[in-house]
């Protein structure tokens, strides 16, 4: 993978490390791959990975540590798992327990991390290509919703599908499928195009993260799988230890998202 000038994405990282970051990476370092976390003892690990494997849209990883090893050298340098994500979810039987900025009280050396795609890398193809983001207009965290799509179970881990949203009119729908078909290792393209409904979905003002956004005259929300899904799979799952990000809160690795094209 081509490293070059990653200068923005180590900044966003020493950032997030000294504190001073520990809001949303929406647009931060454009032009790199942001990734969602979800890390597990080890005597999960294989099971998850198995579960990444069965659901490669939500679930598309981009790097897996060694046990015990905060650092993911196939991501960047100079990267330190405990500390370089601007906000996490520390998770006990299921149960949200904390959301540090920093996971030094809470590292172990049985952890194995899984860093896995996410959709801020297909965004920054979608500006790209001139068509709108409409949380990054109006700065705020992306809306996702729990779906009644069921994910592919691989061993305690199984549940439903999140989706991120973004409106777009019907012709902007058709180019952002085009355009993000090309990223299957950020979510690739949709799964689904407008009625909320028929995805399980009561109320598109209310997300269950994220914040809602506007959706104008004539467009219509198009729904991408994220990388959120493993926060309520590991919910239904229940193990008795695990740390995700917070939603929207990112790892921002010295990847480049065009490195991930098809193209």
């Amino acid at each position: 993978m081509n490293r070059h000038n990653a200068t923005a994405a180590r900044e966003v990282r020493l950032l997030a490390r000294s504190g001073a970051l520990t809001g949303p990476t929406a647009n931060l370092a454009p032009g790199f791959v942001q990734a969602n976390l979800a890390i597990l003892p080890r005597d999960l690990a294989g099971d998850f990975l198995l579960f990444c494997q069965r659901n490669p849209k939500p679930c598309p990883l981009v790097g897996v540590s060694e046990a015990g090893d905060p650092m993911l050298p196939v991501l960047a340098e100079d990267l330190d798992i405990r500390r370089d994500v601007p906000r996490y979810r520390v998770w006990e039987n299921g149960d949200l327990v904390a959301e540090p900025t920093d996971l030094e009280p809470y590292w172990r050396d049985d952890l194995v991390t899984f860093a896995i795609g996410c959709s801020f890398s297909f965004e920054d193809a979608m500006l790209a290509a001139g068509l709108p983001v409409r949380h990054i207009e109006q700065g705020c965290n992306v809306p996702m919703y729990r779906t009644s799509i069921q994910t592919q179970p691989a061993g305690p881990f199984a549940g439903p599908l999140v989706v991120s949203m973004r409106p777009l009119l019907p012709a902007q729908a058709i180019r952002a499928v085009q355009v993000t078909s090309l990223l299957p290792a950020v979510h690739g393209a949709p799964v689904h195009l407008g009625d909320p409904a028929m995805i399980g979905i009561d109320d598109i003002a209310k997300p269950d993260y994220g914040d809602p956004v506007s959706i104008r005259e004539g467009e219509m929300p198009v729904f991408w799988a994220c990388g959120v899904t493993p926060q309520s799979v590991i919910a239904h799952a229940r193990p008795d230890f695990c740390i995700t990000h917070a939603p929207g809160h990112m790892l921002v690795t010295d990847l480049l998202n065009r490195d991930l094209s098809l193209l």
